[in-house]
């Protein structure tokens, strides 16, 4: 039906007869017989000059025949790839009417999401949507060639599983075969790529749909795509090294530029410089460390766990109302409360806690933070948790740029702790799922009790990219003494074990080897990738931030008739 795109004609095309179907962008009115209409496909937008245009609508679908021709002087519009020509002469066919759009598709212009995800086939015609789900499909193409080269090979793992932990609650889904047994979706294929290990696959990659019943925020939806690899006879590094090259082939193929690197920082150094195990590295405002400093104070806020501080050069501007606002952020996060000192021009301190401060306090502290004159001190004083914590999220509060700005600064976090903390009873709480190896020197640890456990280090590491978790993997347990050691430190006893997940330990009883994996969130690369904020941008049909879709009006009720074929029975809901 067409010859060309309507968004790849240019000058050298002049004189060409050529064919294009599209949708009506605009029409202008130019006298009485003679229009200009904007036909629009997914390459870009091209002016079309016709006659008698008077029934021609917004969005209907056109197919155009007509010459293309250099638009006269003055006309030319240099902001439109094609707006050197334009096409006249021409035949139109309206292959389809169209109502009025239910919102303008102006990318100037905004529209309420939920009108956006209601008339989303709509919203995907618009410039960003169409280069959001197009770069897209470049990741994924670019990662499965990077991954088929390194010598991976794609198996697809059952979406109908066991029900098994993984952190989130799982979707279930009924059995009407087996009532009263249910189905869950995978939260991660993780149980069948470890498998396919035993099975000798030896490399296996993924390009896998999971979903997880938990909160939906910016970065998170009901369902998502990450791209899921195992490997065995690897060591950690090896899978960094695989996954750099994935991520690094995707990134070149949307951006022309290869990353140059992928440094590394341990979970304890980012804790410690950036209050989190997701630091976005785009910015300095490090935390700086200032607890030996105020070891013998006499300043009763200072005498705490942890005193640590962030330097805001320039920050001295900041009027009281900002640093009381600033003050009850910080108590909102968890906080007794904020520190802050101005740096004046003769390096003297601006504070209602000077006074407090013995002359080599002061001293230290301008020296330990490298502060000169017009900088902000922001300091807190608590628990080193929460010290650790409230100076993160001020610190992104203060300097994290937006998403498209600061340049792609990918950081992988190694040497997390197998656990957490421990819990009102005293037992540890995970940090990862039970097959994850505590590293080499730590395995003694797994005798100890209590706070001993929290010394374990895991064999896990995190892919960051400015300030957002790409993934996460592990070098996984596949010898069954270390295993059970670890189900006792959870404290999962051994035929809960067996319950839970004796098909991966019976398959371990017949031979498996030392392996390793990761996967990361397709859709977080993307958004990044792109500059958008919100991974609900760079999917087709996302989820509201409630977890509906206005556009089927899912969730919905089911049909008496259909649950009783599946043998369930509705509650009163609980208010």
């Amino acid at each position: 039906m067409r010859t060309d795109y309507c968004g790849e004609l240019r000058g050298e095309d002049s004189g060409r007869t050529v064919s294009l179907c599209g949708w009506v962008s605009r029409r202008r009115e130019h006298g009485e017989h003679l229009a200009f209409i904007d036909l629009r496909d997914h390459t870009g937008i091209v002016q079309v000059v016709v006659d008698h245009a008077h029934d021609i609508r917004s969005e209907y679908v056109l197919r155009v025949t007509g010459k293309v021709r250099m638009r006269p002087e003055g006309t030319r519009n240099p902001n439109l790839p094609t707006g050197d020509v334009e096409v006249c002469d021409c035949e139109v066919e309206t292959l389809s009417r169209a109502e009025p759009p239910p919102f303008p598709l102006d990318e100037r212009l905004e529209t309420d999401e939920n009108i956006r995800l209601k008339y989303r086939y709509v919203d995907l015609r618009r410039e960003r949507m169409q280069r959001n789900l197009r770069v897209r499909a470049k990741v994924n193409s670019a990662i499965r060639r990077s991954m088929e080269q390194q010598g991976f090979v794609e198996i697809e793992t059952p979406m109908l599983i066991a029900n098994t932990p993984e952190g989130a609650r799982d979707f279930v889904v009924p059995s009407r075969l087996k009532p009263g047994s249910f189905y869950a979706l995978p939260q991660s294929p993780q149980l069948f790529k470890q498998l396919c290990m035993v099975g000798g696959v030896d490399r296996y990659y993924q390009i896998a749909r999971c979903l997880r019943d938990e909160d939906l925020r910016a970065d998170r939806q009901f369902e998502f795509t990450q791209l899921d690899a195992e490997a065995s006879f690897v060591s950690q590094v090896d899978v960094r090294e695989f996954i750099t090259n994935a991520v690094a082939s995707a990134t070149e193929a949307v951006t022309g530029q290869r990353p140059a690197e992928f440094p590394s920082i341990t979970w304890h150094d980012a804790m410690e410089r950036y209050g989190t195990d997701k630091p976005d590295i785009r910015f300095g405002l490090e935390l700086i460390e200032l607890t030996g400093l105020f070891a013998h104070t006499e300043f009763k806020v200072f005498q705490a766990d942890c005193v640590k501080g962030i330097r805001v050069p320039g920050g001295a501007d900041h009027t009281r109302k900002q640093l009381d606002a600033l003050t009850e952020k910080v108590k909102l996060w968890g906080a007794k409360g904020l520190v802050w000192l101005k740096v004046e021009e003769d390096l003297s301190l601006n504070s209602p806690i000077t006074k407090f401060l013995s002359d080599a306090e002061t001293e230290n502290l301008l020296g330990a933070m490298d502060a000169e004159a017009g900088d902000l001190l922001l300091i807190v004083a608590d628990r080193r948790a929460t010290a650790r914590h409230v100076l993160g999220l001020l610190r992104l509060e203060l300097g994290r740029p937006p998403v498209a700005e600061g340049g792609l600064h990918f950081l992988w976090v190694v040497d997390f702790p197998l656990f957490e903390d421990l819990d009102e009873e005293g037992l540890p709480v995970p940090a990862h799922h039970p097959f994850t190896m505590p590293k080499e020197e730590d395995l003694a640890l797994l005798d100890s009790e209590g706070k001993g456990l929290l010394e374990i280090r895991a064999q896990a590491y995190d892919l960051v990219l400015n300030g957002w978790e790409l993934g996460s993997g592990s070098v996984r347990v596949h010898r069954p003494d270390i295993q059970q050691k670890v189900f006792d430190a959870w404290g999962i006893a051994r035929p809960d074990a067996e319950q839970r997940f004796g098909f991966l330990l019976d398959a371990f009883g017949y031979g498996a080897p030392p392996h390793a994996g990761f996967a990361f969130g397709i859709d977080r690369l993307v958004a990044i990738l792109v500059g958008e904020e919100n991974i609900r941008e760079v999917i087709a049909f996302p989820k509201t931030q409630t977890g509906g879709d206005p556009l089927t009006e899912a969730p919905m009720e089911i049909a008496p008739d259909h649950l009783t074929d599946l043998g369930l029975r509705l509650l009163p809901h609980k208010s």
